[in-house]
């Protein structure tokens, strides 16, 4: 099978979208699948398809994912595996639902919205995809920051690697002259970077393998208080990305799959479910090691603790400021990607530190281009405005740059980072819920932010009217879209109203079912029963 990169031009019968003309669209160069007729499973078919689901999982796999999970690690020792699990599974379903809009539609969920709601909540969608981008661009920002500071043992500032991150993601840009395939494989190489540096954290640390799959597979959390509890939650915020359901519908697109034959969108759907399942496996596999090997060594311990491994352990060659970051006293050791870095090189010898810093740049800079994309496909969608990307990525990382060099500089720097992710993963949660619309979800997603807030700032004549007004806005907001849901799967008439406008369905077509040889395809046996 050769494959071709080719540039999208609408199928024979298939009228391209009033929308989709005003813009030119992103990630257009596509990957052309052999025309051979479809069989129960083709490794060669597979490998035509695989690609996207490998971009998607990177969302899986950023800064803010790996800091839950060695928090959760930490906090809850091997108790929370199964909420990862469920986490990556209940993200599979919904990746699969993104993936299947965009092969069957032939358009990208920003494109889906802009035809199906009207402006005003449209506009509200964009702002939240934009901050959730934004915010996962900051944890990306200071994962990346944070590496650097520990590869050149603080020579390089944490301020320094916030400024350079500005820069290194332009180098991105050149990735895509190479065509899709390479710019897809460069990121799988980098997913293999964070599986061999956190599998050998894993492999030194040599976790209990017995308390690991029972933590796996035993769905409880026998004596976990409120934070244990909290930290479950934070997991399926920090997992799910809401931003990424835009980009994986966008980024199969960049496979030339033809509409108007059903078998060939049944096909695509198939690989595409097997591709990131597998993907997802992967980004779950990792997240497993990472949460194992804190569990293993920093669940129950004390600052003390850590600092007497770090001061004792003369084989460690840890500079002493290292070893300084961990405080006298009995408090609960710190645990963010910076303390977890010193943790293992104080414990492990300080090649274990860099080798979690190396895992930690990986993760930063795979994430750093995949929302770049979604922050471009959902703009385009959104809006019908497309940017260049450098000017895209100048806007987004300096919109995540600013408030990140705010903590470093006025917060007390790199000690306090930590509660920038804790915020923006709550932020992830929250958002997560307005895409799902699950109310009870939700109910659970207003919990963790009011504890949030209250450990934070307290409640008081200023955060309580914030807290309240921002719940019943979110509340609303949910109900909006659990409506529009309800109709579109035809369990509620629409009502007709000024405020609940009609999609404008002119905008989606089948042409599997308005071209003679899908008809023909269709209609030639009783038997063919094509599911999308």
């Amino acid at each position: 099978m050769t494959e071709k990169e080719v540039v999208e031009v609408p199928a024979e019968g298939e009228e391209e979208p009033m929308q989709m003309r005003k813009a030119q669209q992103t990630y257009e160069i596509q990957v052309e699948i052999d025309d051979a007729p479809d069989t129960l499973f083709s490794w060669r078919k597979l490998w035509a398809f695989t690609g996207p689901g490998f971009l998607m999982s990177i969302a899986y796999l950023d800064p803010g994912n790996i800091e839950s999970d060695l928090q959760a690690g930490a906090i809850s020792y091997f108790k929370l595996i199964w909420v990862l699990m469920i986490a990556h599974i209940m993200g599979l379903l919904l990746q699969r639902l993104a993936a299947r809009l965009g092969v069957v539609s032939g358009k990208h969920m920003a494109e889906v919205a802009y035809s199906y709601y009207p402006k005003w909540p449209r506009l509200v969608l964009w702002i939240l995809v934009e901050s959730a981008i934004v915010g996962s661009d900051m944890q990306e920002v200071i994962g990346t920051a944070i590496s650097f500071y520990l590869l050149s043992n603080g020579a390089i500032p944490l301020w320094a690697g916030v400024l350079i991150t500005i820069c290194d993601t332009f180098t991105f840009l050149f990735l895509e002259k190479y065509g899709v395939r390479k710019f897809e494989a460069f990121f799988c190489f980098l997913i293999t970077m964070m599986a061999i540096t956190f599998g050998y954290e894993f492999g030194v640390s040599a976790p209990d393998a017995g308390k690991m799959f029972s933590g796996m597979f035993v769905p409880w959390c026998s004596g976990c208080d409120n934070n244990q509890v909290m930290q479950g939650v934070a997991i399926i915020g920090a997992v799910i990305m809401p931003h990424n359901f835009y980009l994986h519908s966008a980024l199969v697109k960049s496979r030339k799959v033809d509409r108007r034959r059903a078998e060939k969108v049944t096909e695509a759907n198939k690989y595409f479910f097997i591709e990131s399942a597998f993907a997802l496996f992967v980004s779950f596999i990792i997240n497993t090691l990472v949460i194992s090997v804190f569990a293993q060594g920093m669940y129950g311990k004390t600052n003390n603790n850590i600092r007497d491994v770090c001061y004792n352990n003369t084989h460690n060659d840890m500079p002493n400021f290292y070893k300084s970051e961990f405080p006298a006293n009995d408090d609960p050791i710190q645990s963010d990607i910076y303390h977890a870095g010193i943790f293992l090189g104080c414990t492990f010898g300080i090649f274990a530190l860099y080798v979690w810093a190396v895992g930690i740049l990986a993760c930063g800079q795979s994430s750093t281009m995949t929302g770049t994309y979604a922050g471009q496909f959902a703009m385009e969608g959104f809006i019908q405005i497309q940017l260049p990307q450098w000017k895209r990525i100048l806007i987004t990382r300096s919109l995540a740059i600013l408030p990140t060099l705010a903590v470093v500089v006025f917060s007390g720097g790199i000690d306090n980072i930590s509660s920038l992710n804790d915020f923006l993963n709550c932020l992830q949660c929250l958002e997560s819920g307005i895409y799902r619309n699950l109310v009870d979800y939700s109910v659970h997603q207003l919990l963790f932010l009011y504890s949030w807030i209250g450990t934070q700032f307290g409640y008081n004549a200023v955060s309580i009217p914030i807290t309240v007004v921002s719940a019943i806005l979110y509340i609303i907001f949910i109900a909006y879209l659990t409506y529009y849901c309800l109709v579109a799967m035809e369990f509620i008439p629409p009502i007709k109203s000024k405020w609940l406008a009609e999609p404008m369905y002119h905008d989606f077509n089948a042409p599997w079912l308005e071209t003679k040889s899908a008809k023909n395809s269709i209609g030639s046996s009783d038997s063919h029963d094509y599911h999308y």
